[in-house]
């Protein structure tokens, strides 16, 4: 079984089909864009929806893109079949502009922010398709050498059916606790299982602001733990904090420096927030708590 045979299978010709195994070449994008792709498609989209002129001339004569995700040097996790509706001609300019791009440069995107390359591009209307949408993050196929080679011509490339995952790849979560260090923009996009588990752990959490070396110690119990706390951050970039709201909180890096038992007494928890205070010398006026 092959991607071709999927394609057949839905009555689309390999011949219109191009397939796209996206690997970002920014480790800070690299980093987040499964995440992205589960919990963003529209941004997961806009990275794809303008390109270098060679693949601008494919796509226009192409009908479908089958957009997968790199696993790997030699596998592909699929994200999603795409139309290709259409397609309009934008000056450089407007396009970086875009909200999109713009966002997508504050994950890390570098294609906007160089020397303009060319006056305009082609900026493609590609529609996320129901093909296969069970799918998503599921599907795992071979990718043929060399992997440098990231666009393919589906008809002429075979590519097998590796695997169908039970769970979604795109949400996965393997990293432990004491390994997490989340930048504010990656903090409102975690995926749901990450934020499942975050969300059972209680105990001192620590904001680093990158623009000075302050920190500042917190701590989450209750209903909502650690997850909840961070939820408020994403939202607001402050959660309430007096020191916190003059600060851009694109700065900020988020990370947990003890977790404690779920049925710890409030006041227990709030006692050690206060030894890590202490030792962390996160009160003013060398750090940014102000209690």
């Amino acid at each position: 079984m092959t991607l071709n045979d999927l394609l057949k299978g839905k009555g689309l010709d390999p011949e219109q089909v191009l397939v796209f195994r996206h690997r970002p070449p920014e480790a800070k994008l690299n980093r987040v864009f499964p995440w992205l792709a589960q919990q963003r498609p529209d941004l997961f989209n806009a990275f794809q929806q303008s390109q270098p002129e060679k693949l601008e001339r494919a796509m226009q004569k192409a009908k479908y893109v089958a957009s997968f995700i790199a696993r790997g040097p030699d596998r592909a996790l699929f994200v999603g079949l795409y139309e290709v509706v259409g397609w309009k001609s934008m000056a450089y300019a407007e396009c970086a502009a875009l909200p999109e791009n713009v966002e997508l440069t504050g994950f890390g995107m570098s294609g906007f922010s160089g020397t303009v390359p060319r006056p305009t591009v082609l900026w493609f209307d590609l529609s996320l398709t129901a093909l296969y949408a069970e799918w998503k993050g599921r599907l795992i196929v071979g990718w043929p050498p060399p992997p440098i080679v990231w666009w393919r011509r589906a008809h002429r490339n075979e590519m097998p059916v590796l695997a169908i995952r039970e769970d979604n790849a795109l949400d996965d979560q393997k990293k432990p606790w004491d390994e997490l260090a989340l930048t504010w923009d990656e903090l409102r996009v975690l995926p749901a299982r990450l934020q499942t588990v975050i969300g059972q752990w209680r105990g001192v959490y620590y904001i680093f602001d990158t623009s000075d070396c302050r920190g500042y110690v917190g701590s989450a119990y209750g209903e909502d733990n650690i997850m909840g706390r961070w939820l408020g951050y994403a939202a607001t970039g402050h959660g309430g904090n007096v020191l916190l709201r003059t600060r851009d909180p694109k700065t900020f890096r988020f990370s947990i420096l003890q977790r404690v038992s779920p049925d710890m007494p409030a006041d227990d928890v709030i006692r050690v927030e206060r030894t890590w205070k202490l030792r962390l010398h996160t009160r003013q006026p060398f750090g940014l708590n102000d209690n």
